[in-house]
């Protein structure tokens, strides 16, 4: 009996090396931890993830909140009622990091009361050596710090915390490991976002993420394509392939493969019906992959292509490595090969150096283009970037008129563009009940474009034909179709 106990605990200490065996391992050991905890405070303990930033994030988000789940915690959506806080942060403009350090003041105030709360920070803000050192000093009641390199060992640097009761740290420069099939919690049943790549190699010049997110690295095809079946048949039945480039997925690859080769891959999963993936840079939209686009039967026709400027000087600036005349000629290609595509992008306005005549060109391109919607910005100056050093800094006055200009600009266009579906009958994936009328059912086109119509829950998660009765500037009324 002795021995069978001793060959237990012997066993207890032998750590699985290999992933993601290991973190499964730590899985349970923050389960027991977690036990303890909960019979000390006389009741389930609570976990709230709030995501600031992009599509990445919101995916990373989602696998963090399945581990928590796996190890016992329970979900409530109100931080500061929380007793274990997780911020998944972005650094892409400077003032998300003073709105990370104001909630954290508000948060630390709340953890004095309640001895069993603990917080975390993650994501992209964590890469940057200053703010570490920030928390370190200033914010010495967090109890967990990691970047975006690491997050797959969420549940051991748990653990970890558990056990020690001190801060812990965990933050990597750079990393070439990608680990495979751990625990995810999904938003929607039926839709979901799949990482196909990670890290960024274009370094744009007013753009932090290849400094944080560091340098690209693809997934082994094989792994998507069994990450989105196993999606598929827990009733997935559309999924966003996720890269800061897909376009250029696959070049890290033993065996390379073209991001249009791994589209036709998984277009042969039965039981899938839609594909959307973001984002396409410019510089790397091949004629195989406007082809593959135009033959698809399940890609979305809609495609979301950044231009961030209409001048090919200040495109030259910001090293976008394409011209006016290149993305021009590149639209006329897609609409050539995919004649009902939505394209939609991102234009940034009063970057440093930027003349009147500058931004014309861009409001030339948004007229050529004619886009269904555009995220504007105004060029926000970004500590570690080669721009925030670029002397030219376009006065603040100056940048908001181009902005209004360039905004009214882009909602005319979008809403004329809009309106050309009204009337027809399309297929729509029926996502949520519209938030301002419960009678009312929200889905979404393919082309990305949203329709309200009546209907009940039932819906939610099918696809559905719906007639396209009013167009209401960014979005219609229908009705269903029963065929």
């Amino acid at each position: 009996m002795e021995n069978s106990r001793m060959s237990l605990a012997e066993r207890e200490l032998e750590i699985p090396v290999s992933e993601p065996e290991r973190q499964y391992y730590f899985i349970e050991r923050a389960r027991k931890d977690l036990e303890k905890m909960k019979e000390a405070a006389g009741r389930q303990l609570t976990f709230c993830v709030t995501t600031f930033g992009c599509q990445m994030n919101a995916r990373d988000s989602e696998k963090l909140v399945g581990i928590l789940e796996q190890i016992g915690y329970i979900e409530e959506t109100d931080e500061e009622k929380a007793d274990f806080v997780i911020y998944n942060t972005c650094t892409v403009r400077e003032n998300a990091n003073q709105r990370v350090y104001g909630r954290l003041g508000q948060l630390g105030h709340i953890k004095k009361k309640n001895p069993h709360m603990m917080i975390a920070l993650c994501g992209c803000m964590m890469q940057e050596p200053e703010v570490v050192e920030k928390l370190k000093k200033s914010y010495r009641f967090i109890d967990l710090i990691f970047g975006t390199h690491n997050i797959y060992k969420f549940a051991e640097l748990l653990a970890t915390r558990m056990e020690s009761g001190r801060m812990v740290i965990d933050i990597w420069k750079d990393t070439d490991k990608i680990v495979e099939d751990l625990p995810s919690e999904r938003k929607y049943p039926f839709k979901s976002g799949v990482n196909i790549m990670f890290g960024c190699n274009n370094f744009c010049s007013y753009c932090i993420v290849p400094y944080v997110r560091g340098r690209e690295r693809s997934r082994d095809p094989k792994a998507i394509i069994r990450e989105i079946e196993r999606l598929v048949a827990d009733g997935v039945v559309e999924v966003m392939l996720l890269g800061q480039n897909v376009n250029s997925y696959g070049k890290t690859l033993e065996e390379p493969m073209t991001f249009a080769q791994l589209l036709k891959e998984i277009e042969k999963i039965d039981g899938l019906e839609r594909i959307r993936f973001m984002t396409s840079h410019p510089k790397d939209l091949s004629d195989e992959l406007i082809e593959v686009m135009g033959q698809s039967k399940k890609i979305c026709r809609h495609l979301h292509l950044p231009v961030q400027s209409g001048s090919t000087r200040i495109l030259e600036k910001m090293n976008r490595r394409y011209t006016k005349e290149h993305y021009l000629e590149l639209v006329r290609k897609i609409r050539a090969a995919v004649p009902d595509i939505s394209l939609t992008t991102d234009i940034i306005v009063g970057f440093p150096g930027e003349t009147e005549e500058d931004f014309q060109e861009t409001l030339d391109v948004v007229r050529q283009v004619r886009y269904d919607s555009a995220f504007t910005f105004i060029y926000s100056k970004r500590t570690g970037t080669p721009a925030a050093a670029m002397e030219d800094q376009v006065p603040a006055d100056v940048v908001k008129d181009r902005f209004d200009r360039l905004l009214a600009e882009v909602q005319r266009i979008a809403g004329e563009m809009c309106a050309v579906h009204q009337g027809s009958v399309q297929t729509v994936l029926v996502e949520s009940v519209n938030e301002h009328d419960p009678k009312l059912m929200t889905g979404r086109l393919s082309n990305n474009l949203l329709v309200h119509f009546p209907g009940d829950e039932s819906l939610i998660g099918k696809l559905v034909e719906v007639s396209l009765d009013e167009c209401r500037g960014f979005y219609y009324i229908g009705r269903q179709i029963c065929i």
